[in-house]
């Protein structure tokens, strides 16, 4: 039990390691703050696009989200961060972080927006057409927050994979908190830095783990 204290949970190196998690807890913050609204902006408009008639929009965007759920995101990462510089476009970390969160997320989003669009009856569309309102106007002041409300245990689930899939960010060298406590690990020779980046992972996101849980058993017991 003291090997694995000494090791694994040592306050010592706790104290040395904290500057550099509190650095890296705050650049990871940042990034969710960033890449969770850009993924869920994206994938409504992935999700409108999906809706409409025209093939010649409907087909790409289908090609758009089977890719893109399909492609690894680490792989997307890094060919962002080291392959687009050869094509004359060399991003900051952050924002080559953010660009391939964008398109891996906003796919998985636009997917579950999908859902919930076809989830409502034609019938609220018609009904909204009949007071007036055009389609675009039916379309964000009726379908979408009904959508919404339907999906939002798929949307949680989906942030919190997010928020998890952050740690790929370390490859580029962003410090963000897997990032920050590898960091400290290497200067103290202990893996307490790494279980206090998993505690603190955990620590932020079982609050989300139990509002989804909530949703879920609500909409159980709905049906």
């Amino acid at each position: 039990m003291d090997v694995i204290l000494q090791n694994f949970l040592n306050l010592k190196i706790l104290g040395e390691a904290a500057p550099y998690l509190w650095s890296g807890f705050k650049m990871t913050l940042l990034l969710c703050m960033v890449v969770v609204p850009l993924g869920v902006a994206g994938g409504l408009a992935v999700a409108l696009a999906s809706t409409l008639k025209s093939k010649w929009l409907r087909w790409p965007v289908v090609a758009y989200v089977d890719f893109f759920r399909a492609f690894p995101p680490l792989v997307l990462l890094i060919f962002i961060a080291f392959g687009l510089p050869f094509l004359g476009l060399d991003l900051p970390a952050f924002a080559a972080v953010a660009l391939a969160f964008l398109l891996n997320t906003s796919s998985y989003y636009g997917e579950i927006f999908r859902a919930g669009i076809e989830s409502i009856p034609r019938q609220q569309f018609e009904a909204a057409r009949s007071t007036g309102l055009n389609a675009a106007q039916t379309l964000a002041w009726v379908i979408v927050p009904q959508a919404t409300r339907n999906v939002i245990p798929d949307l949680i689930s989906n942030t919190l994979e997010v928020a998890k899939l952050t740690s790929i960010a370390s490859v580029v060298a962003l410090p963000e908190l897997l990032y920050a406590a590898r960091q400290g690990q290497a200067l103290t020779y202990n893996a307490t830095p790494i279980i206090a980046a998993g505690i603190i992972y955990v620590a932020c996101l079982w609050p989300l783990v139990r509002l989804l849980s909530r949703f879920e058993h609500r909409q159980i017991a709905l049906h």
